[in-house]
């Protein structure tokens, strides 16, 4: 078969326009056709940035600053006009709703293929093929912005391939995704990639559920090293911290009650659509709910973290509350370097946790967080692990909602499982981890650091 060059970089350097440093510098590599790459790194190193050099949304859409030489189909990228290449290298972001533009699933898809001038009588076809491919018939005719995270990260997908693409670029696919439905969903795509001989080129920082989907790995730069998470002690005091009575949203959210002590890390867990974001809205009144949580200040980290943002730079934005170890925070949280940039500006990673690092600042005795752990690399989980650890022994509660079972095996002191809109139960961590049927009730994986735990005391 004959094999040919799909991507080439040759020496390419790229910086944005008020910036003096270049975030990628003389980078060179070729990706062949069929090739499934990963690209890794640390958060912030200019992994996405690469991406979008590759489908052509940089340098035009930032008036970035780019020397050196890319290759697109063994063309040099310039030589395209605007969307011509972005048929045949399609993107899933990461942030689904960023690529968005219509109100239901549906016509999302067929805005697309008006895009690519396929006549009308043909995309009903379309449409329906690529529902059914994706395994997502049955929300067709569903709202978008309804949707959970992980459902929007499918439904993001399926967009993408309705364009029958050459090359398949993906922004961290995963990382909204239930532990079974991720595992699935490589599998899936493992299928695919054999059945269309598509390229696919995978920004990835937990790569543990991929297996041996991807040939190789680009390492952009070799992360800060850190040390393997370790399962932390118990932090629970006598005191009741938050007390959760009969909460309860329509149309989705059912009935809810629970409690949880001083010190308590509890970790929302359970399948994409079963309510848990949804259940921290609740908790915050950013829905209409019914019932009463004690106490009402609470604090929030959502899983789009932009959301909090009301200051011009990340250090006003994490001092913003008032506490007085901003610089600790910052120095922690791998954010100096971004210290005075824009929110908005700083990678996908950052901006998590800059959000985080407001919320911990900000002296909240009960704080939330959804999926405070997508975009981060090792160093940085590590880090937000420690920063949490002591926050909880200091008297603090957390609620975290979570797919890393990982992270979660090693930080949770009790375990609040979803299902369809409904809580059905709170259990001591260390049930839930063993208990075959919670995990596979609610889409979830044993982690591997139970099974090394387990050997290590056989």
């Amino acid at each position: 078969m004959f094999v040919h060059d799909i991507i080439q970089f040759t020496d390419v350097s790229f910086r944005y326009p008020d910036e003096d440093k270049w975030i990628l510098n003389k980078l060179t590599f070729t990706i062949q056709a069929g090739e499934r790459v990963v690209i890794t790194g640390p958060s912030g190193c200019g992994k996405t940035t690469l991406l979008y050099l590759c489908n052509r949304l940089f340098p035009d859409n930032c008036d970035g600053i780019l020397t050196g030489s890319v290759k697109l189909f063994e063309k040099e990228s310039t030589s395209y006009i605007p969307g011509e290449i972005n048929h045949r290298i399609a993107t899933v972001f990461q942030d689904p709703d960023a690529q968005f533009c219509m109100q239901t699933v549906e016509e999302e898809l067929a805005f697309t293929l008006e895009n690519l001038h396929v006549p009308k009588e043909e995309m009903d076809k379309r449409i329906c093929e690529v529902l059914t491919l994706t395994n997502l018939s049955e929300f067709r005719h569903a709202t978008i912005q309804k949707l959970s995270g992980g459902q929007k990260q499918r439904i993001a997908t399926a967009c993408a391939l309705i364009m029958e693409p050459e090359v398949l670029l993906l922004d961290e696919p995963i990382s909204h995704l239930d532990p079974y439905a991720a595992k699935k969903y490589v599998e899936w795509l493992d299928c695919l990639q054999m059945k269309r001989k598509m390229t696919i080129v995978a920004i990835e920082h937990r790569l543990d559920l991929w297996g041996e989907f991807f040939d190789r790995s680009i390492p952009l730069i070799q992360g800060k090293s850190s040390s393997p998470l370790e399962r932390r002690k118990n932090s629970l005091k006598e005191d009741v911290s938050i007390v959760v009575s009969k909460i309860k949203a329509q149309p989705f959210l059912k009935e809810t009650s629970f409690s949880l002590k001083q010190g308590e890390i509890a970790v929302l867990a359970g399948p994409n659509g079963s309510g848990k974001s949804t259940l921290l809205k609740a908790l915050c009144q950013l829905i209409p709910t019914s019932g009463k949580v004690e106490p009402s200040f609470l604090g929030y980290v959502p899983q789009s973290p932009e959301f909090l943002f009301i200051t011009k730079s990340v250090r006003d934005e994490v001092a913003y509350g008032g506490g007085s170890n901003t610089e600790e925070i910052l120095t922690r949280l791998q954010l100096q370097s971004v210290s005075e940039a824009h929110p908005f500006a700083v990678s996908h990673g950052q901006k998590r946790r800059v959000a985080i690092a407001a919320m911990l600042c900000d002296g909240r005795e009960v704080i939330l967080m959804d999926e405070p752990t997508s975009g981060q690399d090792a160093a940085a989980l590590s880090e937000l692990f420690q920063l949490i650890d002591e926050r909880a022994r200091s008297g603090a509660t957390f609620v975290i909602v979570t797919h890393d079972m990982e992270f979660a095996y090693c930080l949770a002191d009790s375990i609040l499982l979803m299902n369809d809109g409904r809580l059905t139960g709170k259990f001591p961590a260390s049930d839930v981890w063993k208990n075959e049927r919670l995990l596979l009730e609610h889409h979830l994986l044993p982690p591997k650091g139970l099974l090394s735990y387990e050997k290590c005391f056989a």
